[in-house]
């Protein structure tokens, strides 16, 4: 075990470079090695024509950054390619979407295995390492392979995915190694972790743990935000109009069409006398270079255009889509006003919109929470109106309920979820997290 006092190293996808870093995972992670001191690793961001040779100071604070750039042909194999077109649809349960192309495995090993070397150079003995998600899957195992014997532990930001999807990667055996070659290996769920027992039968020894770690949202800050006046407040609608909302990166695992094929069916079903609610979709874009993620913007499009003509009026238009980005407070302010938060995905490994719109609503008139069983925010949050978002008559079924929830049990389902969302937020997540790695098994009080 080694010493408390050795520093903490963090590997993730992006490495912060402004002075002061925002969102809840990047303030957690710098607040942890603030406190403790240590390193944050990561790519510098957009690919360069001449990529530096290795690792690189960024900004100045009370731990160092440095960053490794990639070139434009490691963005096209390693990022774009096997990290986005392989693992993230095979991990989310769209292994017919997985597009294997030459040298892409070949580019993200050769990513993996360039920050190892550069790791391995900057290590010292008792270091811990955390490496966070789906692009560094490799790389505890590419360590252990250069001799390295810190504490390693890892979290997987997505869904780990199911064992009989995983035969579709050419890289099956390999993805086992890959796994049991960290300390620990943290999911979002406890499904998760049943998913990866079912396919990691031969870990080496018996120090290698596989746990739950339900991320979290910093809610003090959403919900000052969310207070605050803010562009929700200049949403127009008629007296008798109710807003649903939802908030997702353009991608095939939010579910999106599914979404407003549910709205849809919704409109088709309500009476005269019924609220004429509007929807507003927020789906700034994702990935626009992969070839899928274009089908999907398409296919929204047309689908919000054929909703639209079938159930507008000169006064009304129930889908109103953005397809762009909107600033965190103003959204904390759009999911205040909204009567229905829609989280909706097809797989999804938490889905912290979920946990955002809750901590942003009035608690004296408080919205309902719709969310698809499949996110993994669903294991925490069994007060949602909890749906199957491939059934769009379920889905319209379950608007028309929270749309006409009596207040008491609106306040009651809120209630709980607060406490939910409050008890386990972005702090017990970094702490809950850190713990399991350093202390050895049974150190984490509350982990799921």
């Amino acid at each position: 075990m080694p010493p408390k006092d050795g520093r903490l190293v963090v590997v993730s996808n992006r490495i912060p470079t402004g002075a002061t870093p925002s969102g809840g995972l990047v303030v957690a992670l710098h607040e942890a090695l603030s406190a403790r001191g240590g390193v944050w690793i990561g790519s510098s961001g957009a690919p360069r024509e001449v990529p530096a040779s290795g690792l690189y100071e960024v900004g100045q604070g009370p731990y160092r950054r440095l960053a490794f750039d990639l070139s434009m042909e490691e963005h096209e194999t390693y990022y774009l390619g096997y990290a986005n077109s392989v693992l993230w649809p095979l991990f989310h349960r769209r292994a017919d979407l997985i597009d294997l192309q030459p040298g892409y495995a070949e580019g993200y090993l050769a990513v993996n295995a360039r920050l190892a070397d550069a790791i391995v150079a900057e290590l010292r003995p008792a270091d811990v390492l955390w490496v966070h998600d789906y692009h560094f899957l490799p790389l505890a195992a590419l360590l252990r392979a250069r001799g390295v014997k810190n504490r390693i532990g890892f979290f997987l930001h997505i869904p780990f995915p199911a064992a009989s999807d995983v035969p579709a990667l050419p890289q099956a055996d390999d993805l086992l190694d890959w796994v049991a070659a960290h300390d620990v290996f943290g999911v979002q769920t406890e499904a998760d972790v049943q998913r990866v027992d079912a396919l990691v039968t031969r870990v080496e020894g018996d120090q290698q743990r596989v746990m739950a770690f339900p991320i979290g949202i910093d809610v003090d800050v959403y919900r000052e935000a969310a207070g605050r006046p803010q562009v929700g407040a200049q949403i127009h609608r008629a007296p008798d109009q109710k807003i649903c909302l939802g908030v997702d990166r353009l991608d095939y695992s939010k579910g999106l069409v599914h979404r407003f094929e549910g709205f849809s069916a919704y409109l088709d079903q309500r009476r005269s006398t019924d609220p004429r609610a509007i929807m507003v979709q927020v789906a700034p874009p994702s990935r626009g270079d992969v070839g899928a993620y274009q089908d999907i913007r398409d296919e929204l499009e047309m689908m919000a255009g054929r909703v639209n003509g079938r159930h507008a009026n000169f006064d009304w238009t129930p889908i109103r889509y953005l397809h762009r980005m909107v600033p965190r407070d103003d959204l904390a302010g759009v999911m205040r006003l909204a009567d229905v938060g829609l989280v909706t995905p097809l797989a999804d490994g938490m889905n912290l919109v979920a946990k955002e719109y809750i901590a942003a609503q009035d608690p004296d008139d408080p919205g309902v929470l719709i969310l698809s069983h499949f996110a993994g925010a669903a294991e925490q949050m069994q007060e949602a109106v909890l749906v199957n978002p491939y059934d769009s008559i379920e889905m319209g079924e379950a608007i028309a309920q929270a749309l006409s929830m009596p207040l008491e049990e609106r306040r009651a389902r809120y209630a709980a979820l607060l406490q939910t969302v409050a008890r386990q937020d972005i702090h017990w997540w970094t702490q809950a997290c850190l713990a399991a790695l350093e202390d050895g098994a049974g150190a984490v009080a509350g982990a799921v």
